[in-house]
């Protein structure tokens, strides 16, 4: 079996953030066929204008749109502010729409997480995340989910992963992404 190249983003620029946390945990229990990078630039994308998004695109636009497309699929591992999601990861993923027939997200399959303090983790951001994914014609995993609530009882100190279930859920999510990808790619390539 090839490996599959998956570009992680963590939507949250906190230092000690649960979803960086869950980035690290997906590269450390992911399947073995998958080969997961974390994306690092999330804070150098200049708010979305319409006047800047010209050919060339600002760097670190071009350099998300690039690994974006370059990547088998993604993994998106989102906080949950106001009800929604970050305004740094939808700004990001705006960027990364464009242009709106032929974005980099385009087809694109993805798997979404999130994980929070809270009792309710990141349900209604990983909605909106759904939503928005919806316009892209992004293929997203439906199930399973991980909702990963009171992440203060499921990473130690350090940020390590440590609760088993929430560990098994998340090699099952990176599998059905996987399982996507090559579905995804037959399709395309006409051999389904």
């Amino acid at each position: 079996m090839s490996q599959l190249k998956i570009l992680a983003i963590s939507g949250s620029l906190r230092e000690g953030s649960y979803n960086t946390a869950l980035v690290r945990a997906a590269q450390k229990f992911a399947p073995g066929d998958l080969d997961i990078e974390s994306y690092e630039g999330l804070r150098d994308i200049p708010p979305y204008d319409t006047d800047h998004d010209v050919d060339p695109a600002p760097v670190a636009v071009a350099d998300l749109r690039r690994r974006i497309i370059e990547a088998d699929g993604l993994f998106i591992a989102t906080p949950e502010y106001n009800y929604g999601v970050p305004g740094v990861l939808k700004n990001a993923l705006d960027w990364a729409s464009r242009p709106a027939l032929n974005s980099s997200l385009t087809g694109k399959p993805i798997a979404i997480a999130g994980a929070a303090p809270t009792n309710f983790g990141t349900v209604r951001a990983q909605l909106a995340l759904r939503q928005s994914f919806l316009w892209t014609d992004s293929k997203v995993v439906g199930k399973p989910e991980l909702c990963i609530f009171r992440a203060n009882e499921r990473f130690d100190e350090s940020g390590n992963l440590t609760d088993e279930t929430t560990i098994e859920i998340l090699h099952q999510l990176l599998a059905t992404l996987g399982q996507k990808i090559r579905e995804t790619r037959a399709i395309a390539n006409g051999t389904v």
